[in-house]
């Protein structure tokens, strides 16, 4: 089974500025490119049913082509944010109906798309209905708008593990709660599920973590035996795996088996984080989540709605915690961007970028982690570019962010696959985009009339 995308692309019902051109000219002051060390000036890109026809000077552009000027900003490739989680995200919890998380992710969808998220790996959850599959497949379909989305349905855990939520259930542990497998028979079934129900990528808890009050980011929950299994078993299915990992030898175990990314690594040594690169793995480092907990360790509002034994366990590993980013930044790893929104705010998905350069990051690695890398990991390579052939997702940025990267927190303009979504030349676009953070999302935002649904993506991608 291959990963499915179907037409990854979204859209906003007849709404004019979200249309879909056939022809596109855009440009702009300067644009860059993964490929290149620096801004160049003169963006010129021409776009052709949803893809990138031509870049430069010299491109024969078609009468009726519209035409979007930019001006002073510098065009990228659309972004790409490789950890989200869409479900049980505040002000929703696991004990939500299905229905009301759904709804509860609809503005989260928006806040992405207008920071300039064209594309986004959801790393799953504990619910047992796979909503992440359902909202990637209602964003390729343009029932809603929203990044492309390629999707782990579940967090698999151990029992104990980092997806175990029984002890939330009511009454206290009467039941079990969460994605749970143990030993090889269980593991293989719940991949196979995972894979039934639609998966793009296979996620596991290798280690405990942070924010969930009954474990230890030091405890490694899989054997591995267990891990080999796992692995092994979406790769018969042709499934990539990630695995959240805090510490050195559920990593290490993770590495062995196989996995395609760690995510997190936040109490890892150095030396560890080098093992990636050789077995061709990538670091998710999720570098402002790190931060902004320890940023709030000392103010107690921020921890009112959240177990005592998370700002503990916080406490306990923040003199580790607080050398993640030197340790990243130091490492051979492939990094990936990626941010644990859902964790943290995701109209603050953005502040990865400063995030990775206050660590010793240079704002190109930092661009090319959110571009190229991402892709590479996700196996997309006509994302992440800006390049003829490529698919037609840009971003524009007022000023140049090889020379500040605190820009990438002013994105104002958003195409995904040749569909405008930010348009800050178009007046009636503005009043909707001048708070592109803002992440509210009003109902004729998100329906369409039946006849506008694109049809169900298909199993597998063209």
């Amino acid at each position: 089974m291959t990963p499915r995308t179907g037409r990854e692309d979204s859209a906003r019902g007849d709404r004019a500025p979200d249309r879909e051109e056939s022809s596109l000219l855009i440009s702009a002051a300067r644009w860059w490119d993964p490929a290149e060390n620096t801004t160049r000036d003169n963006a010129r890109v021409l776009v052709r049913d949803g893809l990138i026809h031509h870049v430069g000077p010299g491109a024969a552009v078609p009468s009726g082509a519209r035409r979007i000027d930019l001006g002073d900003r510098t065009l990228l490739p659309g972004l790409i944010d490789s950890h989200v989680h869409l479900t049980e995200a505040f002000p929703t919890s696991i004990s939500d109906p299905v229905s009301a998380q759904t709804l509860a992710a609809l503005p989260h969808l928006d806040s992405l798309l207008r920071n300039g998220f064209t594309t986004v790996r959801d790393m799953g959850g504990t619910l047992e209905d796979p909503l992440v599959v359902h909202l990637r497949d209602a964003v390729a379909r343009r029932i809603v708008s929203g990044p492309r989305l390629l999707v782990a349905p579940h967090l698999i855990s151990a029992r104990g593990g980092h997806g175990d939520k029984t002890a939330a259930a009511v009454p206290h542990g009467a039941h079990e709660v969460g994605p749970l497998a143990d030993g090889a028979n269980e593991i293989e079934r719940r991949v196979r599920a995972d894979a039934r129900a639609g998966a793009d990528w296979i996620k596991f808890a290798a280690t405990g973590g942070v924010t969930h009050p009954d474990d230890s980011p030091l405890r490694v929950t899989y054997s591995q035996l267990e891990m080999n299994t796992l692995v092994g078993t979406a790769r018969d299915l042709d499934l990539p795996c990630a695995v959240h990992a805090f510490s050195d030898e559920g990593i290490r175990r993770a590495v062995r088996a196989g996995v395609r990314s760690v995510e997190h690594a936040c109490l890892a040594a150095s030396a560890t984080l080098d093992m990636l690169r050789p077995h061709g793995v990538y670091l998710v480092p999720t570098m402002y989540a790190v931060s902004h907990f320890l940023a709030h360790l000392d103010d107690d509002a921020f921890w009112t709605h959240r177990d005592a034994n998370e700002r503990a366990k916080v406490a306990r590993h923040a003199p580790t915690l607080r050398g993640h980013g030197q340790r990243v930044a130091g490492c051979t790893a492939t990094i990936a961007y990626g941010t644990d929104a859902g964790v943290l705010p995701y109209r603050d998905n953005w502040r990865e970028f400063p995030a990775m350069t206050t660590a010793g990051l240079t704002p190109l690695q930092a661009l090319r982690s959110a571009t190229v890398s991402a892709a590479e990991l996700l196996r997309r390579p006509r994302l992440g570019r800006i390049a003829a052939g490529g698919v037609a997702d840009l971003i524009a940025v007022p000023g140049d962010p090889l020379r500040d990267i605190d820009t990438m927190g002013g994105v104002d303009f958003v195409l995904q696959e040749g569909r405008v979504h930010v348009d800050p030349t178009d007046p009636p676009r503005r009043a909707h985009s001048v708070e592109p953070m803002r992440g509210d999302v009003q109902a004729d935002d998100v329906l369409l009339a039946p006849a506008q649904l694109e049809p169900r993506p298909p199993r597998n991608p063209p």
